[in-house]
């Protein structure tokens, strides 16, 4: 089943209910991939594992706190895992603890970027949004989100002006949300 045929919206609503088929259904469609994404984030399967556990837990408890209105529930879900993963890096106090060379192929337009892409995870459609984005746009994301760096990190990396990553990462990710959408 493609992820487009798959209700992430109307299963988050049924969690809420209290079904716990909906959640099996969730659980089996995207804890691979989530545990994919806990362990890029965090180096390690064992803290991966937990991390994927406490967030699937999360999403159970709080899907009555999930609005369509806001956006689409499988970025919901994956903010959830994102948030507990980078908490739990900086309770160890470090960073994520991905190689900056993956973040550069990443932000540069080549062909490897895809192909590194592809390994990381399944998700065709960001990826070809990303690779809509220019560079100036597109590295700042992907250093807040595989590094969890904050703006002011970000602009000291890139020797750029705060305003101006600032703004760079708001509309990437406004383009990315359009691309993502249509």
């Amino acid at each position: 089943m493609a992820d487009s045929e798959f209700d992430y919206e109307g299963t988050l609503e049924a969690c809420a209910r209290g079904d716990k088929g909906a959640f099996a259904r969730l659980y089996q469609r995207e804890a691979g991939q989530l545990l994919g994404l806990a362990i890029t984030l965090l180096g390690r399967r064992d803290q991966a594992e937990d991390c994927l556990h406490d967030a699937l837990v999360k999403v159970w408890h709080n899907a009555d706190r999930f609005d369509r209105s806001l956006g689409q529930g499988r970025a919901w879900i994956y903010s959830i895992l994102r948030y507990r993963a980078l908490n739990q890096l900086r309770s160890r106090g470090r960073l994520v603890d991905t190689d900056d060379g993956f973040i550069e192929q990443m932000a540069d337009d080549g062909a490897q970027a895809e192909d590194i892409a592809s390994e990381q995870s399944d998700g065709r459609e960001l990826r070809r949004c990303l690779r809509q984005l220019e560079r100036p746009r597109r590295h700042p994301i992907l250093l807040a989100f595989y590094r969890g760096l904050t703006h002011e990190q970000i602009a000291s990396r890139l020797s750029t002006p705060l305003g101006t990553i600032k703004g760079r990462i708001r509309a990437g990710l406004r383009a990315l949300q359009e691309c993502l959408q249509a």
